[in-house]
C-alpha cells in the first residue's frame, strides 16, 4: 500500500505529523488547517508531497481539511495573542490552590473549544480545582499536561555549554535516544556537569557523532590489551579513535604512537 503525504509541524521546532494533501496543492511555508488528536490545528508544511510505501502509519493518516484562509490565520494570531494574559489568570489560580507546578505554555485549538496548558513539576499535581476555575474563566475544555526536563529546555531556550542556543531550540524536532554507553564510547569524562545539558539530562549532541566514534573504533586494540609494532611487544595505553592512532608502550623503548594499520599484530581488538 502506498500513500501520498505531506508533512505538517504545529510549532517552530515541532514535531513533523504526516497528512494526506487531500487534492489541494500545497507548498513549503503554507499553512493548512488539520484534524489532530487534540482537536481542529493550524499548521505549516515542511515536506512537500513525498509517497510513503507500506509504511505502518498509513492508515492512521488523516487529511487535510483545507489550505489556511484568511480567516483561520486571523483567528489563529488572535489565539497567540491572548496566551500571555491566559498564563497570568491561570497563575494566579495555581496560587491560589498552592500547587507546586510551573506554566510553560497555553495554546488553544483554531477553533478554541480546547484549551491545552504545559506545565512541569516535581510532583504529581492534584489540579482538578485547577481545572474547573480554568474552565470557567476561559469557557473552553481543558488539558493540563505535565512534560520532562527536555520539553521544558525546549520551550525556554538557553545557551548550551557549547557557547550556542540549545539544539532542542533551533533545529531539533524530536528527541532521540541517548545513552551513558554513547559518552563511553566517545571517550568523554563521566562527570554528570560536562555530559548534561541545562535540562539536566545527558546532552542531545552525544547522538551527533556517535555513528563514527562507532564505525572509526572497530579494529583498534583494547587499552592494556598487547599490540606488536615494528619497535616490538608493547601495552596499549590509549587511542585517538577518530585519527585511529593508537598510543603504545613498549618496554625499554618507551612510548611511541602508531596508525592502527602500522601495527604487525592486534589480537584483543574492539
Amino acid at each position: 500500500m502506498k500513500r501520498n503525504v505531506i508533512g505538517v509541524r504545529f510549532q517552530p521546532v515541532g514535531k513533523k505529523y504526516y497528512f494526506d494533501p487531500n487534492g489541494y496543492t500545497v507548498q513549503l511555508s503554507d499553512r493548512v488547517v488539520v484534524e489532530t488528536v487534540r482537536g481542529i490545528e493550524l499548521g505549516e508544511v515542511i515536506q512537500e508531497v513525498t509517497t510513503l510505501v507500506d509504511d505502518p502509519i498509513i492508515d492512521s493518516i488523516k487529511p487535510i481539511i483545507r489550505i489556511a484562509t484568511v480567516h483561520d490565520l486571523t483567528a489563529f494570531a488572535e489565539n497567540e495573542n491572548g496566551y500571555d494574559a491566559i498564563l497570568s489568570q491561570t497563575q494566579v489560580f495555581v496560587t491560589r490552590h498552592e500547587l507546586n507546578m510551573r506554566l510553560l505554555n497555553a495554546h488553544y485549538t483554531l477553533d478554541r473549544e480546547k484549551l491545552t496548558v504545559e506545565y512541569t513539576s516535581p510532583e504529581r499535581v492534584d489540579f482538578r480545582e485547577l481545572v474547573k476555575d480554568m474552565a470557567r474563566a476561559f469557557h473552553a475544555r481543558i488539558e493540563l499536561r505535565q512534560v520532562g526536563a527536555r520539553d521544558s529546555a525546549k520551550q525556554l531556550g538557553g545557551i548550551g555549554p557549547c557557547g550556542l542556543i540549545l539544539c532542542c531550540n533551533t533545529f531539533l524536532g524530536e528527541f532521540e535516544n541517548v545513552s551513558i554507553k554513547m559518552a563511553k564510547n566517545q571517550n568523554l569524562t563521566l562527570n554528570p556537569v560536562n555530559i548534561s545539558g541545562l535540562c539536566g539530562r545527558l546532552l542531545c549532541c552525544l547522538r551527533y557523532e556517535d555513528d563514527m566514534y562507532t564505525e572509526n573504533r572497530v579494529g583498534l586494540p583494547k587499552e592494556q590489551s598487547q599490540v606488536t609494532s615494528v619497535d616490538g611487544v608493547g601495552t596499549v595505553l590509549s587511542n585517538n579513535i577518530l585519527d585511529r592512532r593508537v598510543r603504545v608502550y613498549v618496554e625499554n623503548k618507551g612510548v611511541h604512537h602508531y596508525h592502527v594499520d602500522e601495527l604487525l599484530d592486534v589480537k584483543d581488538t574492539y
